[in-house]
């Protein structure tokens, strides 16, 4: 039996890639500082499903303890730690999302440093906004461009310290993840955005939406444990990234709702300012393509926004996104 363990793993993202492995027979064990449903849980937000096979392991994501022996002989280990960006940049909270990334991530390096044992396979979160905001070519790993905000500078420090850490008898790969999309996680705004009459486009519309399908977020985290050639940086996203105007008009389809108002630039800045977040998580256009990943061989199951999306409205409970 193979074992992953996933670190920060209560979330949307965690609880979906542990889901997927538990159900094809693998060991989950997911590291977490707050177990769902317990009094002073800051960290756990989504219970994992009741699947066999799925374990949850408290750590404080600052010290080495007993949960250290989890990674011994596992063939994956995951680190998807960090604060949410959905906040406003303050100099509390831009500390806070630069800490929570790289904390961790230097932890987990120790670990499998004093591992008799280590993990074959170490993938880090990263983040496809590292590249610029693009609105005349797509980004990949080969010829992607950057820039000096805020946001490219966490990704930036992200990796920097994630491949400082000498692993010589562990692959690394950073996986530089687009949207991902699936029956909870991001799509819940965008749903209730819909049914509200405000599915149009936001701001221009114009600006490129990279995404990618939760299952084949899974089969890359497969596929990157059979290649044992592969190591280094990956863009985890869709070959075929869409305008935010044909992401809205997807979401519309799939969900019974023909028309939508649009959401202007100032109404976006306004409300971002009103709900303690940033403008730039729609604004900026994100133009990636999984070039190396491609290149290896992998072929994607969902390269259709429309495959996508209708594949994730029949599968997602209660259809709360209809009008009646």
């Amino acid at each position: 039996m193979k074992k992953i363990v996933i670190a920060g793993g209560t979330g949307f993202l965690g609880t979906s890639i542990a889901t997927y492995f538990a159900g094809a027979g693998t060991e989950v064990v997911i590291l977490t500082r707050g177990v769902p449903g317990e009094k002073n849980n800051t960290n756990a937000t989504e219970a994992p499903p009741p699947l066999a096979g799925i374990r949850l392991v408290l750590w404080d994501a600052l010290t080495l303890g007993d949960w250290t022996k989890e990674i011994y002989g596992a063939d994956i280990l995951i680190n998807l730690c960090g604060k949410t960006v959905n906040c406003r940049y303050t100099r509390k909270n831009r500390q806070a999302i630069i800490n929570s990334r790289i904390v961790p991530t230097q932890l987990l390096g120790a670990a499998i440093q004093n591992c008799t044992r280590p993990p074959k396979l170490w993938i880090n979160a990263s983040s496809a906004t590292i590249y610029r905001h693009a609105m005349d070519k797509p980004q990949d790993e080969l010829t992607g461009e950057t820039e000096d905000n805020f946001s490219v500078q966490v990704c930036k420090q992200w990796e920097e310290a994630f491949f400082r850490m000498r692993t010589p008898f562990t692959r690394k790969v950073a996986l530089r993840m687009a949207i991902t999309l699936g029956s909870g996680g991001i799509l819940k705004p965008y749903f209730n955005l819909v049914k509200w009459g405000l599915g149009g486009r936001q701001g221009s519309g114009k600006q490129m939406y990279s995404w990618v399908h939760i299952e084949d977020t899974c089969r890359i985290i497969a596929w990157l444990l059979e290649q044992k050639e592969m190591e280094g940086v990956y863009n985890c996203s869709s070959p075929e990234p869409v305008s935010n105007d044909i992401f809205m008009k997807t979401i519309r389809k799939h969900t019974g709702h023909f028309c939508g108002l649009p959401l202007f630039t100032w109404m976006l800045k306004l409300g971002a300012a009103i709900a303690g977040s940033e403008p730039e998580l729609v604004l900026k256009s994100r133009w990636v393509v999984p070039t190396k990943l491609t290149a290896s061989g992998f072929a994607f199951k969902y390269t259709s926004l429309d495959d996508a999306v209708q594949n994730i409205v029949a599968n997602t409970a209660h259809k709360q996104y209809h009008l009646f």
